[in-house]
């Protein structure tokens, strides 16, 4: 039975490249496995999608009786038993798929949706002060710094490529996007080998032809 991975039917375009389901597209890529998408509508929430995931986010998946979502849940559900989610390494792996999801990405969205309330308060709210921005800049430049240490002078997270890589470098496309790696060059050029794998150039290269996609439905229908 081939997979199924769950998103949005449409986004704005500002968001489209960074939408979790990427990692999950990702994933699938690294290992083969062949998936289908169905979509969501982003608003209104549907009953459906609430019944799958009581936050009415995305990713979710399908697989056979098993509906699952939170990515960091879902890529190692997928890697069990592969060598991106390997046994002896698997303490050290999970350890950094969680600094990914629970120190650096935290610290990341808080900053970002603070400057992109800058651009955008009609999407993410009124702007803070310039001083809680730039404090909020100071304690993820602080994990960065820490991140930067931590990775330098190795090529992956917990030895060869795992599933810690596609959740800390999903979560790094974000500061990067904003150029807050600037200054961070173990960070930029792990970013950069990551993202250079071939298995990230087609899942991205899949994701971005969904949203087209999903413009051309709405041009269509006359909601464009």
């Amino acid at each position: 039975m081939t997979l199924t991975l769950i998103t949005y039917d449409w986004l704005p375009e500002f968001p489209r490249s960074f939408v979790r389901d990427m990692r999950v597209r990702w994933m699938l890529e690294e290992l083969g496995l062949p998936y289908q998408v169905e979509t969501v509508p982003v608003h209104p929430k549907s009953a459906a999608h609430l019944e799958m995931q009581p936050f009415a986010q995305v990713p979710v998946i399908r697989d056979g009786k098993l509906t699952l979502f939170e990515s960091g849940a879902i890529l190692m559900y997928l890697g069990e038993g592969t060598l991106l989610l390997p046994g002896p390494r698997r303490a050290e792996v999970t350890q950094w798929l969680f600094a990914a999801l629970n120190t650096i990405e935290v610290a990341v969205i808080r900053w970002v949706t603070m400057v992109l309330a800058e651009r955008s308060p009609e999407f993410f709210g009124p702007a803070p002060s310039a001083e809680i921005t730039a404090h909020a800049r100071r304690e993820l430049d602080t994990k960065l710094a820490a991140l930067e240490q931590a990775v330098a002078g190795r090529e992956w997270r917990a030895g060869a490529f795992s599933i810690a890589d596609i959740a800390m470098v999903e979560v790094l496309r974000v500061p990067e996007a904003e150029g807050a790696l600037e200054g961070y060059p173990a960070l930029t050029a792990y970013a950069e080998r990551a993202t250079a794998r071939p298995a990230f150039s087609k899942a991205m290269a899949d994701h971005m032809a969904h949203w087209q996609a999903a413009d051309a439905a709405r041009a269509a229908a006359g909601l464009a």
